[in-house]
Formats: structure tokens, sequence, C-alpha cells
């Protein structure tokens, strides 16, 4: 049993009786000002639901690290519920597993309808799943799998992601060195990932075009720590990479800091994901190969409509859209997988029409024409 998990086995404990008694205070996020108010302002606890059809919605999110939370689910996931007549409270775990087991107690002590979960610790989480299954809870798993057949898992196809990656870098970059920069360990969407690499480039690995130099997973998917590993990786090489497969945007940028350091800043392709507007200018200014779009936006107004249904009824198999997915585990929970795009060099005007991001910042420092979306 992992220490994480053990921590929130024995605080955990405490649920049962919270959920019966009063509420306590939860944590508002220490993002950027919008995010921390946004949330910050729906993180006092309130009087349980005084009709059967009111439907207050919970949502426990493991971090405001990486741009996307702040600037799109969370806007999109509290809108959603809002326009259905129903209440969004939030509370930031700050990447830790012991503070996300808290928080989900003080949402249960708070009367809440549904849950949201975006995990950090996909195991140590579970514990916490249950008790809110025990109180008769339904919860969403928001982007990251919980091995729990109750839950709602909602997300856009992981797996795909890291394919969409490999495949952009296969086309780039055929044969050659490659370094791999995985997320948390203990996040699934890490294993997503890198299943989704090995099937696309596994056959080079195989006849000797491709060489993993380097394979690492990243505490926390820390920027600073993905730029630490990039650091080693070229000194361990003799800077004799030839691309970087980078689980998502933060680390891409650790990443690229690292190259830069060594003047190989645009010459060893990197791959990222989340959509983040420094990377999609990266993506134009041609030091970041592809950056795979996940419409968070989509996601966090899936899973706003998703509560809402639950609310009024508990089963998840019956939310409109949902089909089995079997996990990793062996188990099968009901799903919606949204579909990601790949954004390149060649394909950013699909951000630009889609409002994600103005030309201003995409095209930063980018000379005039080189790509097409920046005239």
């Amino acid at each position: 049993m992992s220490i994480r998990r053990t921590a929130a086995i024995l605080s955990i404990a405490a649920i049962a009786v919270a959920a019966c008694s009063g509420s306590t205070a939860s944590t508002a996020p220490s993002a950027a000002a919008s995010v921390a108010a946004s949330t910050a302002a729906s993180a006092a606890p309130s009087a349980a639901p005084s009709t059967a059809s009111a439907c207050k919605v919970g949502t426990s999110w493991f971090t405001f690290q990486e741009e996307r939370y702040g600037l799109r689910d969370q806007p999109a996931l509290k809108a959603a519920i809002e326009a259905g007549g129903g209440e969004y409270i939030a509370n930031d775990a700050k990447n830790s597993a012991e503070t996300q087991t808290t928080n989900v107690e003080n949402l249960i002590s708070q009367g809440v309808n549904v849950l949201v979960i975006d995990a950090f610790d996909s195991e140590a989480i579970l514990p916490s799943v249950a008790a809110a299954t025990a109180a008769g809870i339904p919860v969403i798993a928001y982007d990251r799998l919980i091995e729990d057949p109750s839950v709602l898992y909602l997300t856009h196809d992981n797996v795909e992601v890291g394919r969409m990656m490999a495949r952009e870098m296969l086309k780039s970059v055929p044969k050659g060195a490659y370094a791999i920069i995985k997320g948390d360990k203990a996040n699934p969407n890490s294993l997503f990932l890198s299943d989704g690499f090995n099937e696309i480039i596994g056959p080079s690995v195989t006849s000797g075009d491709i060489k993993v130099a380097a394979e690492q997973f990243t505490d926390s998917w820390d920027p600073k720590n993905a730029q630490t590993e990039m650091d080693q990786i070229l000194t361990g090489a003799s800077n004799k990479i030839d691309a970087v497969l980078s689980e998502n945007d933060g680390m891409a940028g650790g990443v690229i800091a690292a190259l830069t350091a060594q003047g190989l800043d645009g010459k060893v392709p990197v791959t990222g994901q989340d959509g983040d507007a420094a990377a999609l200018n990266r993506v134009a200014l041609g030091t970041q190969l592809v950056d795979i779009w996940k419409d968070s936006s989509e996601l966090g107004t899936a899973a706003g409509k998703a509560a809402l249904q639950l609310c009024k009824d508990k089963d998840v198999s019956k939310v409109a859209g949902t089909a089995p997915y079997t996990t990793p585990g062996g188990k099968t929970v009901s799903s919606i997988l949204l579909k990601p795009i790949p954004i390149t060099k060649d394909n950013l005007n699909v951000v630009l029409d889609a409002k994600w991001i103005d030309v201003a910042t995409l095209c930063k420092g980018v000379t005039p024409g080189s790509v097409p979306a920046c005239p």
C-alpha cells in the first residue's frame, strides 16, 4: 500500500462523522486572482439543500498549477451548473493527496448532491469515493480515472492524445534518440499517454530506428522538475537527443528551457498537450512541434451537465452519452470520452477561430508569414 493511500485512509476515517455534523471551512485555491475569486466565492460552507429538486455540486480540484483549470475548466463547469439552476462549490488540493482527502470530506459535510473529483492520486482517492458512495452521493471522475465502478469517468481520450503526439513526432523524427518526459507516477493519465506513445513508436523501437535514451516520471507534472530532468538527460547523452515526447505543455516549457540553455531550442522537437497560450505560441515560434488541444471548456460544460442529470437520477449509467469503459484494473465504469485535436504550425487557425487565443498572444515574437496563422 502506498504512503499516499495510507495517509488518505487515515484521514477518511473522520468523514462519516463529519457528514452528519456541521460543515467545515473549505480551502480556496491559491492561483491567479481570477481563479481564487471564482473558487473562494463558493468555498464557504452552506446549509444542506432544502428541497429535493436542489442541486449542489461540490468540486475537488487537485491543482490550479496548470493554466487550463482556472482559465477554462472551472468557469465552464460552474457556468453549466448555474445555468441549470444548481449551486457550485469547490476547493483546491494544491497537488496534495492528503489535502484532497480533507477537501472531499469538507464537501460531503456541506451536503453536496454530486461530487466532481479531479484526482491527484487515483489510489489515495478511493476511500474518499467510497465515503461519498456510502453517503448516497454520485461521483464524476473528472479528467482523471478513478478505478471504481460507481463513478462516471469524464475526460478526453488520453491514450489517443498520446498517439497524436507520437504520430506527429514520428513524422518529424522517424529515426534517432528519444527522451520521454512523463507526468506524475500516481496519475493514470501518465500511463495512458505513455501507452499511446508506445503504440505509435513501439515498432520503430523494436526495429532499432528509435532508441529511447531516457524515460522519466515527473513529480506533480512540475515544469521545474521537467527542466531538471531534461538537463540531466542532455548531460548524460552529451546533448545527443533528437526528440522529446513531453506529456503536457507545462513540462514542455521546462524541457524547452533546458534545450535553450544548450542552444537546442527549435532544433529538438518537443510535444505537449492542454492548449496553454505559451505552448501555442511556442508552436508558432517553432520550439514546440505539436500541442494537443483538449477543449477543457467543453469538458467542464459536459461535467456540469452530467452533474445536473445526476441530481435528478443518481444512476451514472443513465447520463446522456455514456458508454462502458474497461479500466486498466479490469473494472467497468460508465464513461464519456471527448475527442482532442492536434495543433501544429499548419493549423493554428483552429484555435484562433475557436477564440481560444488571440492573434497577438499566439504570434508574439513570430516572424510574420512564417506560419499561416501569423501573416
